[in-house]
């Protein structure tokens, strides 16, 4: 199974009753293990959870802190792209040639990397006075 089939598979779990927008997210650590996150949403917007952030948050429980690759996976007309805090967010677990993996249900996939999901990333070396 490829790591766009986890992330389509988890993908139907989402918790999505306001808008619908169902979007699946699946990593694979740099130890090989694979994790996996949909979006939830809840009715006291913005209190849900992004697919992205739901995977991240099981691979530090998981004890990985590493982003090998990731895939992420909706039903959108054109490959589906993180949010803002989500890019944020692998950045702060993947290095910026880190593989990530757009897709669509139809099939379409575009293929970029963390870095260039976010040029001028806010990292560690901004609190190296603190």
């Amino acid at each position: 199974m490829s790591l766009v089939d986890d992330a389509r598979a988890v993908r139907e779990n989402a918790h999505v009753p306001y808008s619908g927008f169902k979007v699946g997210a699946a990593i694979r650590a740099a130890s090989g293990t694979v994790y996996k996150g949909c979006n939830v949403e809840n009715v006291a917007y913005p209190e849900g959870t992004c697919a992205e952030a739901g995977a991240i948050a099981a691979m530090v429980a998981g004890g990985d802190l590493q982003i090998a690759e990731i895939a992420v996976i909706a039903d959108s007309p054109k490959p589906v792209s993180p949010c803002g805090g989500c890019r944020q967010k692998l950045a702060e677990f993947g290095a910026p040639d880190t593989r990530v993996t757009l897709a669509t249900m139809d099939g379409e996939e575009m293929s970029t990397t963390v870095g260039e999901l976010l040029p001028g990333v806010f990292d560690k070396d901004y609190m190296s006075r603190v």
